[in-house]
């Protein structure tokens, strides 16, 4: 008798092994599996929320098909804890693997509401955009300039919803004057700070969140430029004419204002090197702008003869060498061109057209710069006639 329970007991235990074999098996194929979901959606998780009631969130908009399933899965991977606040973006047919990632890998939110402060070189605007889940691409809701009369209304709509994200995008070339005038203007920020030293800042685009201070953000853009230049001049090439990298900082400065094309940057420094290698001045207007303007905004006409010859501190017509500081917050891009650059023997450049875009005609010798500048002063007497 009792050799038959023993027997009845170890085939029930096999059972159950084999039972709970092949749940757990199922369990991790269908946590790991392709999701129901037929369409993206924006999945919002508020500050302070927990991973049951994202689960309970998910089963509801049907893209998961167990919320259960979803938090064992999230507690055996160690991820529960993890959960991050945001609006994220599930993509369809998202695995509950795939989807535990998302909301607890970090980073900036990828869908939702966003409002961006843009800096760029002319003029400063507001936009109020919205992420599209099915196509993932932003929609533009309202753009005004900041200062100019009332904001729209979307805009007072959105600051007041408590998923709406910031961001300061900061365009290549800006003065750090420019930066510190359009971030009075951002009125989720607060506190005053002091015009940084020129090309301490790094252009890009910064996440800030209501009651940030002014200062914390432009200690941000900070570190991220000293970071840049560090890197930037641990990997210079040998024999450059620059005894620093605050000197590296200038002349990115100074390239980053000439051209704004990318494929050229190597050879507007190479042009720079040879000139200062060679003794001879830069001679570039942007240097004789800065000395007009100090940075405070676009000098919004052309120059005169007499600008080209005064003395300033910055014009490198009249000075030898380097200007004393930057001109410009120079990008990653310029500053690595600075320091690395195409090893051309161009000494000369002038635009091709007179459009911008279409880059510079480079020149070893004076005699054919001489004649790539009558061919552009050509193009400009055909644009006034």
């Amino acid at each position: 008798m009792w050799r038959n329970v023993a027997s009845n007991a170890l085939t029930f235990l096999v059972v159950a092994v084999f039972l709970f074999g092949g749940l757990l098996l199922w369990a991790q194929n269908e946590y790991s599996a392709e999701g129901p979901l037929q369409a993206p959606i924006c999945l919002e998780v508020p500050r302070g929320t927990n991973m049951s009631r994202v689960s309970e969130n998910l089963s509801g908009q049907g893209a998961v098909s167990s919320a259960m399933l979803f938090r064992l899965g999230a507690d055996y991977t160690d991820r529960t804890q993890q959960l991050k606040a945001g609006s994220f973006l599930v993509p369809e047919g998202a695995s509950m693997a795939e989807i535990v990632d998302i909301v607890t890998r970090g980073g900036a939110s990828t869908c939702g509401t966003e409002v961006v402060y843009r800096i760029g070189i002319t003029r400063a605007v507001v936009e109020v955009r919205e992420i599209d889940p099915q196509t993932g691409r932003y929609e533009q809701r309202a753009e005004f300039t900041p200062g100019e009369g009332e904001a729209p209304e979307v805009y007072a709509s959105v600051r007041e919803a408590g998923d709406t994200r910031y961001r300061v995008a900061l365009a290549e070339g800006v003065t750090s004057w420019q930066v510190i005038e359009e971030l009075k203007q951002v009125d989720i920020l607060e506190g005053e700070v002091a015009v940084p030293e020129e090309g301490a800042l790094a252009p890009d685009s910064y996440e800030i969140t209501p009651g940030d201070t002014r200062a914390s953000v432009i200690e941000r853009m900070r570190q991220a430029q000293e970071l840049i230049l560090a890197e930037a001049w641990a990997d210079r090439a040998d024999g450059l004419p620059l005894e620093s990298p605050e000197e590296a900082l200038i002349l990115a400065s100074i390239i980053e204002k000439e051209t704004g094309n990318a494929q050229e940057r190597f050879d507007v420094a190479a042009v720079f090197v040879n000139r200062l290698e060679q003794g001879m001045r830069l001679q570039t207007d942007p240097t004789v702008i800065y000395g007009i303007t100090k940075g405070q905004g676009p000098l919004g006409r052309g120059l005169r003869q007499s600008e080209l010859r005064g003395a300033t501190p910055w014009n490198t017509y009249v000075i030898d060498g380097l200007p004393p500081t930057p001109i410009a917050n120079p990008g990653r891009a310029s500053i690595e061109a600075a320091l690395n650059p195409s090893g051309a023997d161009y000494r000369y450049f002038v635009a091709k057209t007179l459009d911008p875009v279409d880059g510079h005609n480079f020149a070893v010798t004076l005699d054919e710069h001489n004649r790539n500048v009558a061919a552009y002063r050509a193009l400009e007497r055909e644009r006034d006639n």
